[in-house]
């Protein structure tokens, strides 16, 4: 049983009515909404797309992020991508890329290390400073700054390893539930139906607004980590 549900974030994985043109379809989806800013007349359901961004966009202002050239425009970038991602993994027979440790480390480690790097090239000595906390006493010094080091390289694993893992969790409940209510066809009676089908609608729905969320804690603790570059 276990292997059935694991299996299911195989994407080589061939499964009974296994509908992979759902990935294209939606991948022209993606092309067609980034271009919708070319069109003659705006449609309205652009307008919750502009909403999503303009919430990722005010968290950035109020950060050291908003002087880091370009910084914005990724930031709100990949805050829509994370959440076309999440929510298409929902999708029956879709790949869920998000839920894999791959996919989510790949997203943060850039980002982290492009600002590491960017502080320690545009002012070394106040990285180097901000290692240690200020009147720490003298014979602690070695030990704080090894503790901050290994913390601050441990962020982009943490980073990714969080939304892998709350994505992964959603997606083997949602598998566990959806079990129990076909074999629930059978051989339960139909209000014991009726409760799994509920559960199933609701935890749907509970799991959209995970797939948001955790895009939004993603990109926040991305800017957080700005406000640490050296002004």
């Amino acid at each position: 049983m276990l292997v059935d549900i694991f299996s299911s974030f195989d994407d080589h994985n061939q499964v009974f009515m296994s509908l992979y043109g759902l990935i294209w379809i939606f991948s022209l989806a993606i092309v067609l909404l980034f271009s919708s800013s070319f069109w003659v007349k705006v449609p309205r359901w652009v307008e919750v797309i502009y909403l999503f961004k303009e919430t990722i966009t005010s968290q950035v202002f109020r950060s050291f992020g908003v002087n880091l050239g370009g910084f914005m425009g990724v930031v709100s970038g990949l805050f829509l991508f994370l959440i076309f991602m999440n929510l298409v993994g929902l999708v029956p027979y879709v790949f869920s890329s998000t839920s894999h440790l791959a996919v989510s480390f790949s997203l943060g480690f850039p980002l982290w290390l492009s600002l590491i790097v960017s502080g320690a090239v545009f002012l070394p000595s106040s990285v180097i400073a901000a290692l240690l906390p200020m009147g720490a006493p003298a014979a602690l010094n070695p030990f704080l700054v090894l503790i901050e080091t290994v913390s601050i390289m441990a962020r982009p694993i943490t980073l990714s390893v969080r939304l892998m893992a709350n994505m992964s969790a959603g997606h083997i409940v949602l598998t566990l539930i959806g079990n129990y209510l076909t074999a629930s066809l059978f051989f339960l009676p139909s209000f014991s139906v009726l409760i799994l089908l509920s559960i199933q609608v609701f935890y749907t729905i509970f799991e959209f607004g995970i797939g948001v969320i955790q895009a939004y804690i993603f990109c926040l603790l991305i800017t957080l980590y700005s406000d640490e570059h050296p002004h």
